[in-house]
């Protein structure tokens, strides 16, 4: 789920072959569904909203969210046409409608306050830390007044353990990529993007660290 379609593209899991195996992966190593049913629980998404799913990768998180709320109004965007095309068909065969769209998460496709709830789960980590800023910038444009964000993501170790397990995550997509995780700097991010009421909800340890539970409020 890295950022840009071009020489220095990368793909969420370092290699264009292994994005077929992406959800295997995922789903075994950093325990997807629990943390993405307690980001969605954290939500509280409600019938009728439109929520964006930035980074949105083969569309589980897209899907969960309709599955959990079917009158919710959900797309999905992502800057990997191979791992949308992925998340398109696995929405065809679960008979679920969501929209996928290509796009950066720097430069957002949307209008202006537009989703009431702007979620995204294991991208942060990929972004550059100026990447990072002008993304929670977009995240915050795209929010109406009122509109919540939830991320999950790497976030500060909870023992020495969760630190000595995030080095691979780190040696795999970069020690200035994930600094800013490590050091339990994303919500200072939020913050300066313009986000009020931001913070740590919850810490879950995975195989590969602690993965970290955040909302942030957009104020009225």
């Amino acid at each position: 789920m890295q950022e840009k379609k071009d020489a220095s593209y990368v793909p969420a899991l370092r290699f264009r072959w292994l994005t077929p195996f992406y959800d295997a992966v995922v789903g075994i190593t950093v325990r997807e569904r629990t943390f993405k049913k307690a980001l969605l629980q954290q939500a509280a998404i409600q019938p009728g909203q439109r929520v964006l799913d930035v980074g949105c990768g083969t569309g589980t998180l897209c899907l969960l969210i309709k599955q959990t709320q079917p009158q919710a109004e959900v797309v999905g965007v992502d800057g990997d046409p191979e791992i949308l095309a992925l998340a398109q068909n696995k929405a065809r065969k679960a008979g679920v409608a969501v929209q996928f769209d290509h796009g950066l998460s720097t430069e957002l496709p949307y209008p202006d306050a537009d989703f009431d709830r702007v979620l995204s789960t294991l991208f942060f980590h990929h972004l550059s830390p100026e990447d990072k800023k002008r993304t929670a910038a977009e995240l915050f444009r795209v929010l109406k007044p009122g509109g919540e964000l939830h991320i999950a993501d790497w976030g500060k170790a909870a023992n020495p353990l969760m630190r000595g397990l995030f080095w691979g995550i780190q040696i795999l997509d970069g020690f200035e990529n994930t600094r800013d995780n490590i050091n339990g700097k994303l919500p200072d991010i939020f913050r300066e993007a313009g986000f009020g009421e931001v913070q740590q909800m919850q810490a879950i340890n995975t195989l590969f660290g602690t993965m970290a539970l955040y909302r942030g409020v957009k104020p009225s």
